[in-house]
């Protein structure tokens, strides 16, 4: 791949593609001429009477007489160019829709019976060639060398620097045909054509057959030639190899057995507490007590959703070790399965250009074979300010990898590494390393002195627009309006560092955004992102990170193909989830923005049933499990079925014999094997995958890789049709392929999808976090962002694939799977309940009333028993997994606070979407550095937002009960305490859970605690009402009353 040769703009749509350089003046790439088809690139031909064939007479659309044919039988029947329908032609038979043209019949010409034979001898000889070459490709790739001389297979360079013509759908070959090749439906379909005259090795190769093959694998196996004296000194190594890369930890079961029998104690108290709460109304006030018994039954079933998916937690162990002596065998290429790393962003004020090169260059420095890394950069905002800071960030890269990889850093995104309190010295030995650590640091320093340059430089934008170095505009001035661009900053041909190593890929993309077409926002950049990197490299796996999720761990990819290269299990795994860590959050946590109960307890449950949800970022996903392929299917053993003796117990089920005397449970098996193959052979790839010829050769491919003989023109053109944003109109994208469209958390639509095909995932937690980002720690933006999660939840409960009745026909989801899944459509509904539980110990204070009546001392033992087992149930789940008592403390507070704003407000969001078709707009989360001054100076910051408006008004509500309920009791006299305390608990659980509100209502309290300035206004009010009742001043008469007070006075 070459790299720095300049953007490439173009849009498939519009017949455009540019190349722009950096010092010169770009140059308009010529338009093929008429005489090439645009779609397959063979010649366009003439017709009978020797004129040159015209296809569309609208507007003259080079296409030869094949693709023409085929496009009115299997295709739109419409011109590429002009969307005029094709009409049909002299010679060319008829197809639906031909009998309301006025046109002169053919009929002569209409049924060709004299060239049927011809035709059919020349479809098996092309179908024989290019079944070899694709039984070869998928055999050969992956493997190393089969000679010492020869070197590992390169990946074809992407861009080059002379101008290549380009436009409509493109070749794979580079137009040296052999002949034996037509220009027919199958030379767009099949995985390869013939090689092309440069790739002989491929040629010998695919010549040398099997059984060479073969014998070598048995002499590396042991298994031919060799004497049984004959013992390999690295056996030892051999047998540690063969063992599983991974295994599965049990929790203890003096910690789960204890957990799982209070969960029961648990459910069967809830249910007694719910039975007499139902049988005991309060009929004084019979609309407090239906409220409140509502909710309750609620909070029941939302607790059942949430605790049962918990039941089978587990952890995970992984071996790095024997994945290299497996996979990375002394003085042999690395086998390691290459990965494509996606890198998301939109706005750059937002997402500040910095936080994204931090995480480029953790990427680039990650611990693999930089020959299996890819990094695919998506600017879905078309911005010059983060093409410029990406263009900075590999030629610092440069320096920066080597550096990295040399003494072993950890975090390798300089911004933190730097950052970081603690002994830099420790284990390091080398004695250059000081100083080099301070040469390092002001190459950094520097370079971020650039990056704000360009940063403070994009504030005030030019009328005319952003200019490029050589005074061409830049593509991406109107950011709803826009070509496609691609760049490749780093590659095979121009990407070493300073000590002449290779680096990584680096490609910046932008994908075309024109007027009129949906663009499906994070999710259709992610589809556009699939099919480059495909087009591109097509790794086996894909990595996709946020903008601020940057490598913590340079091992994270080996931790993950532990699970995914494990032969054993590994076939089945969908993705691997890493959980999110987060920096720059306040030692108290206040607002739970480490979510530690959601990614140490729950993830960990729904590991031992069917795997964790996608959560967005930070996983690891196998590509073919996103092209909306199943599982493959495992060997089953047969079915034990019962006879007529009665000291059987079951005897084997007995193979049925077909008519040709092969057992069908062989025919089966052997269907099995090959039924990605059948069902591909059958199925329409344009109309599922879209119309690009490359991109379909690599669904195919298994194990990735791209085809030796592709030509880099070729790629380059279809890396720019794939990204066009017409291309996805009448394919299965977003529906059954990719990012699932429909929720702005597309991230929970795509896991689910897979998961009810039958795949598993797998939940990684390494010791050191495998990847670390940012997260908002100022009340508004937090909330904002606990609204959208919110939203895009109550999104897909209302669409098609809600967990709720979508998957059932399969079979394949399991049913605690489906509950945790649900319970993540379902649980901004509970803003409901909540808002009004929390509202009713303000109205009994004020009212004088309470939701349940007097109670006995048996029934009170309900009570004491519900309050012990949820403690219990804490308690015991904080046991097995780690997490400490504030934590889980802190998530219990937030719960409240964004249930009753955050999660309201998208219940009604979402329902305005789906019944009036009111939309609601993304908003990024803003991810800018911390203050140096103050690393928390946006705690105690304060942004009005109407989030705010419900909690606060619940609190102040409630302070207002609190102060007229004792006020009541103290003119009432002692018998009226006993009924207050069950109030003012009540009331006391509200504020205690809205406490984190109220301090960042409060803001920063430099010399008052808050909680002083809480009780002191509490306090106040009720000494004052208190004094007023025994008011002091006023002189009380001894003796009777002689005012006469009524009768018989």
């Amino acid at each position: 791949m070459e790299a720095s040769a300049g953007l490439v703009a173009g849009s498939h749509n519009r017949n455009e593609l540019v190349l722009i350089r950096g010092h010169e003046e770009p140059k308009q790439l010529r338009a093929l001429s008429g005489q090439v088809c645009e779609i397959c690139g063979d010649e366009v031909g003439l017709t009978v009477d020797g004129d040159l064939f015209v296809a569309c007479n609208e507007c003259g659309f080079p296409v030869c007489r094949p693709c023409y044919e085929y496009e009115r039988r299997e295709g739109t029947q419409v011109c590429p160019q002009c969307k005029t329908r094709y009409k049909r032609l002299k010679g060319s038979p008829r197809v639906e829709g031909d009998e309301d043209e006025e046109d002169i019949d053919d009929l002569e010409h209409e049924f060709n019976i004299d060239d049927e034979q011809n035709k059919q001898q020349q479809q098996l000889q092309e179908n024989r060639h290019i079944t070899e070459a694709m039984l070869y490709g998928k055999m050969s790739y992956g493997r190393g060398p089969e000679d010492a001389e020869s070197n590992p297979p390169q990946f074809p360079p992407i861009i080059t620097s002379l101008s290549r013509p380009v436009s409509g759908e493109f070749p794979l070959s580079n137009g040296h045909n052999h002949g034996e090749l037509s220009s027919s439906l199958h030379k767009r379909i099949h995985p390869y054509p013939v090689s092309e005259p440069g790739s002989t090795r491929w040629d010998e190769k695919r010549d040398g057959g099997w059984k060479d093959r073969m014998d070598e694998w048995k002499s590396k196996q042991g298994l031919l030639g060799g004497e049984p004296d004959d013992v390999d000194p690295d056996m030892p190594l051999s047998d540690e190899a063969r063992q599983p890369l991974s295994r599965k930890v049990s929790i203890a079961s003096s910690k789960i057995n204890p957990y799982r029998m209070v969960i029961v104690v648990r459910l069967v108290v809830l249910g007694f507490f719910l039975h007499y709460r139902i049988v005991n109304p309060v009929h004084d006030a019979i609309g407090l007590w239906l409220t409140s018994v509502v909710c309750e039954i609620w909070f029941a079933f939302s607790w059942i959703l949430d605790q049962f998916p918990k039941w089978f937690p587990i952890d995970r162990e992984t071996y790095l070790d024997r994945l290299s002596l497996r996979y990375e065998r002394e003085g042999e290429p690395s086998m390691l399965s290459p990965v494509d790393i996606f890198v998301s962003t939109v706005d750059p004020l937002k997402e500040p250009p910095l936080v994204t090169a931090n995480t480029v260059l953790s990427i680039l420095a990650v611990d693999y074979p930089v020959d299996k890394v890819s990094c695919y950069v998506s600017d879905d905002g078309a911005s010059m300010l983060t093409f410029e800071a990406l263009s900075e960030t590999a030629e610092f890269a440069r320096k920066w990898v080597p550096f990295c990889k040399k003494f072993t850093i950890e975090p390798r995104a300089p911004e933190m590494y730097f950052c970081q309190k603690v002994d830099y010295l420790k284990d390091k030995v080398q004695p250059t390393f000081v100083k080099e650590r301070r040469a390092m640091k002001r190459e950094y320093e520097e370079f971020k002195v650039r990056i704000n340059a360009l940063v403070a430089k994009a504030m005030k934008v030019p009328p005319e627009g952003w200019i490029m170095q050589d005074g061409t505009p830049w593509p991406g001035n109107n950011t709803r309006d826009h070509p496609g661009m691609i760049q490749v900053f780093l590659g095979h041909s121009g990407g070493h560092d300073t000590e002449g190593n290779e680096l990584p890929r680096l490609v910046y993309v932008s994908r075309e955004k024109r007027p009129g077409f949906q663009h499906h926002k994070k999710a259709g950049a992610m589809n556009a992102l699939i099919r480059v990197s495909a087009v591109l490299t097509n790794a086996p796996f894909m990595l996709n990170l946020d903008c601020d999720h940057y490598i913590n761990n340079s091992k994270a990819i080996r931790e993950a193909m532990c699970f995914l290269m494990d032969p054993q299990t590994g076939k089945k795994v969908c993705y691997v989830q890493f959980p999110q860590r987060f920096d720059g959050i306040d030692t108290n946590d206040r607002y739970a923005n480490r979510n530690t109960v959601f990614f140490d307890i729950n993830m960990k449950g729904l590991d031992g049933i069917q795997g964790p949800v996608y959560v967005g970022t930070g996983c690891v996903f196998r590509r073919q499990a996103l092209y909306g392929y199943n599982p493959p299917k495992g060997s089953k053993r047969p079915k034990m079925v019962s006879c007529d003796c009665c000291p059987c117990f079951g005897r084997r089920k007995k193979h049925r014999f077909s008519k040709d005397g092969l057992a069908e449970n062989a025919l089966e098996g052997e269907m099995d094997n090959n039924d990605k193959e059948l069902l591909m052979s059958q199925m329409n790839f344009e109309k599922r995958f879209g119309q690009s010829a490359a991109f379909v050769t690599s669904t195919l491919m298994e194990e990735g890789g791209v085809p030796p003989s592709s030509s880099p023109a070729a790629l380059l053109k279809e890396a720019i049709h794939v990204i066009s944003c017409g291309y996805e109109d009448k394919t299965e994208w977003g529906t059954e392929l990719g990012w699932i469209y429909g929720s702005i958390t597309e991230d929970i639509l795509t896991g689910f999808k897979m998961h009810c095909r039958g795949w598993r995932s797998i939940y990684c937690m390494p010791k050191r976090a495998a990847f670390k980002g940012s997260a908002p720690i100022n009340l508004s933006d937090r909330l904002n962002q606990v609204l959208r999660w919110a939203l895009g939840s109550v999104e897909i409960f209302f669409s098609r694939h809600s967990p709720v009745w979508y998957g059932y026909k399969n079979g394949h989801l399991r049913w605690l799977e489906r509950f945790a899944y649900i319970n993540t459509t379902i649980y901004p509904f509970t803003a409901l309940p909540l808002l009004a539980y929390c509202t009713l110990p303000a109205v009994c204070l004020l009212t004088g009333k309470f939701i349940m009546p007097t109670i006995s001392t048996f029934a009170s033992l309900f009570f004491i028993a519900l309050f012990i087992s949820i403690f219990a149930t804490g308690i015991l789940e904080l046991r097995w997994s780690g997490v400490s008592i504030e934590e889980w403390w802190r998530n219990e507070q937030f719960w409240v606070i964004g249930g009753v704003s955050a999660h309201l407000f998208a219940v009604i969001q979402g329902l305005l979407k789906v019944l009036a078709g009111i939309d609601t707009n993304f908003t990024v989360t803003s991810k800018a550095s911390n203050d140096e001054e103050d690393n928390f100076a946006e705690l105690y910051a304060f942004k009005w937002t109407t989030l705010l408006i419900p909690p606060t008004t619940l609190l102040v509500i409630n302070l207002i009960g609190v102060v007229a309920g004792i006020s009541d009791a103290i003119n009432n006299g002692y018998q009226s305490w006993g009924p207050l305390f069950g109030k003012l608990f009540f009331a006391f659980w509200v504020i205690v859970h809205l406490y984190p509100f109220l301090k960042g209502l409060m803001g920063r309290q430099n010399r008052t605690p808050t909680i002083v300035v809480i009780w002191s206004v509490l306090l106040a009010s009720i000494f004052s009402l208190l004094w007023v009742r025994i008011d002091p001043f006023v002189l009380k008469a001894r003796g009777p009353d002689v005012r006469q007070c009524g009768i018989n006075c």
